[in-house]
């Protein structure tokens, strides 16, 4: 059985529809040349009232074996840099989209902290449950406006430090996400 994008779209009644480009090319503003091309064909095939968002991806690991980090010279800020100056150049000429989800920011935010710098589980996928927190508390605020600084839930595994430094990350990028915002 092969699903579709279109029968995916044909699924739901979408309230909300979030883009997102490759790790490997979120840092290469041409690598978005179809996106507007994209976003027309969900928007025919989704409720007029959906939402589009635009998840922004994270910068791997220092130590990231990777076979595409060479693209930013095995350079984590230099990843980091370039995706969100690839996300500022792009996302704000595609008019659909009206939310960005910073969620590259409110990693490199968490690597400030005594989280340090591999959130991931294998030099590119966020960790479970750390990574993945940071990221969800990213889209509580970007996409529902609910700060996630003093909420309670706590996922498995983690200390109440830890949320506390996850919840501060995304919340400070939610409120500069194009810098990097120093987490105590």
């Amino acid at each position: 059985y092969v699903y579709t994008m279109e029968r995916g779209l044909a699924d739901e009644d979408w309230d909300y529809v979030s883009f997102q480009q490759g790790s490997a090319f979120s840092g290469i503003p041409d690598s978005y040349a179809l996106l507007p091309e994209l976003v027309e064909y969900v928007k025919a095939r989704v409720p007029e009232d959906a939402v589009f968002m635009f998840h922004q991806t994270w910068a791997y690991s220092k130590d990231s074996k990777h076979k595409e980090y060479h693209r930013y010279d095995n350079d984590q800020m230099k990843m980091y840099n370039a995706i969100v100056t690839a996300v500022e150049e792009v996302i704000p000429q595609i008019k659909d989209i009206k939310i960005v989800i910073p969620s590259g920011t409110a990693i490199q935010n968490a690597r400030t902290s005594f989280l340090g710098d591999d959130l991931t589980r294998d030099g590119f996928h966020l960790s479970r449950p750390h990574g993945r927190y940071i990221a969800a508390c990213t889209w509580l605020e970007a996409v529902l406006g609910k700060n996630p600084v003093g909420n309670t839930y706590r996922p498995e595994g983690m200390t109440e430090e830890e949320v506390k430094v996850a919840q501060k990350a995304a919340h400070k990028a939610v409120k500069k996400p194009r810098k990097v915002s120093k987490i105590k």
